[in-house]
């Protein structure tokens, strides 16, 4: 291929002319082994008690916890943890109880709150926008409308961004919320279940309305660029597995997953790129990955440890796997000690396997000091390269 078509887009560029980053998590996506840790968090929960132990406020924490700069770059528009509604609903209060207050959020969920405070505790759930298809029809299809102007404002100004960093091999990643997430915002966790054995034909409906919007957004982007990886925010295990059986993934969200997959991989501008595939759950994920292998997954994350992951054995079972996560968020708030037992256990072996970035398995939690975590982060550069 001529040199001027190894663009990022056209053809991957020369490994000489990515960011270092991009070398690094392109190395950590072929499963090198012995390739050098890209240098990242998972998130943090934890910043306004470092601030009160000394972190300054405006600390660059790239610089503090030595961490790398990205080597990938995300397109959106997809939704992550609720469903991609244009127009979202109405934020608003809709009931006083006193000390306590319901909202509707932008994803049409009533949610409780303490009065006059959003943040610092979990919220509660006490309702979901579609009970039967006359919600589904009325209140929500139609938010999902692939054809609505607002979803492409912008496109241009973003496709330019995205194609000047597939220029600098960035991995150029396509994120969209999984079925799942998309089904439990819209009917709810334990509702769901129910009306996937009540209700089937709706529950395929909500999927239809989910892949003709995905389908048509991926499309605008692949107008511009060639797509390095589908990344799925999916949360569908919690602490013994997954939430709905076997048989009910492979039926109402493999099927949807696969055409997805399929569609895009058919409409690549470089048609010799690998798709890396993705999914992003909590809760003890390992009992998924032969069902997800169905649609091409190569990469997990975050494998919870209190779930039962582990990810040193996770990956001598699924030595095809890349691997994102498996720092225990708890060890983190114990001791140096139990930090460096547990780093030493895990970041040696998985170095010489490859295929592996270390994150906490979750954002890092206040309970986790400052100087627990820079002792954290100086062992993952001592043992990460």
């Amino acid at each position: 291929m001529a040199d001027d078509r190894l663009d990022g887009v056209h053809g991957l560029v020369p490994r000489e002319r990515m960011t270092a980053s991009a070398r690094k998590l392109r190395d950590i996506y072929a499963r090198t082994p012995g390739a050098p840790f890209l240098r990242r968090e998972f998130g943090f929960y934890c910043l306004e008690r470092w601030y009160d132990e000394g972190l300054p406020r405006d600390a660059d924490l790239a610089e503090r916890f030595q961490y790398d700069p990205a080597g990938h770059y995300t397109l959106g528009q997809l939704g992550w943890c609720e469903a991609a509604f244009a127009p979202g609903f109405e934020v608003k209060v809709v009931e006083d109880r006193g000390d306590h207050e319901i909202e509707q959020d932008a994803a049409g969920r009533r949610v409780l709150y303490f009065k006059g405070r959003r943040s610092g505790f979990m919220p509660e759930y006490v309702g979901h926008p579609v009970h039967d298809w006359r919600t589904w029809e009325e209140d929500v299809r139609w938010r999902l409308d692939p054809a609505s102007p607002e979803r492409y404002a912008g496109l241009d100004g973003r496709m330019e961004a995205a194609c000047a960093e597939a220029a600098r091999g960035m991995v150029i990643v396509q994120n969209l919320i999984g079925g799942y997430m998309y089904l439990r915002s819209l009917i709810g966790p334990a509702e769901l279940p129910i009306m996937f054995c009540e209700a089937p034909d709706l529950i395929h409906d909500c999927m239809r309305a989910w892949f003709e919007l995905a389908d048509a957004v991926i499309a605008r982007h692949q107008e511009h660029v060639t797509i390095d990886e589908i990344f799925l925010a999916e949360d569908i295990c919690y602490n013994k597995g997954a939430l709905i059986s076997p048989d009910m993934m492979r039926e109402f969200l493999i099927p949807y997953y696969q055409q997805v997959i399929a569609n895009l991989k058919a409409r690549q501008i470089d048609k010799a790129r690998h798709l890396h595939v993705q999914i992003d759950t909590d809760g003890f994920a390992p009992s998924v990955i032969p069902i997800y292998e169905d649609i091409g997954m190569d990469i997990m994350s975050p494998f919870e440890v209190a779930a039962g992951c582990d990810v040193v054995e996770d990956g001598r079972q699924h030595p095809e796997l890349v691997l994102l996560g498996g720092i225990d968020k708890r060890v983190l708030a114990t001791s140096k000690a139990e930090i460096d037992r547990h780093v030493e256990r895990i970041l040696p072996a998985m170095r010489e396997r490859g295929g592996y970035i270390p994150t906490c398995d979750h954002g890092v939690p206040e309970e986790v000091s400052l100087d627990n975590y820079l002792h954290y982060r100086a062992r993952c550069v001592e043992l990460g390269g």
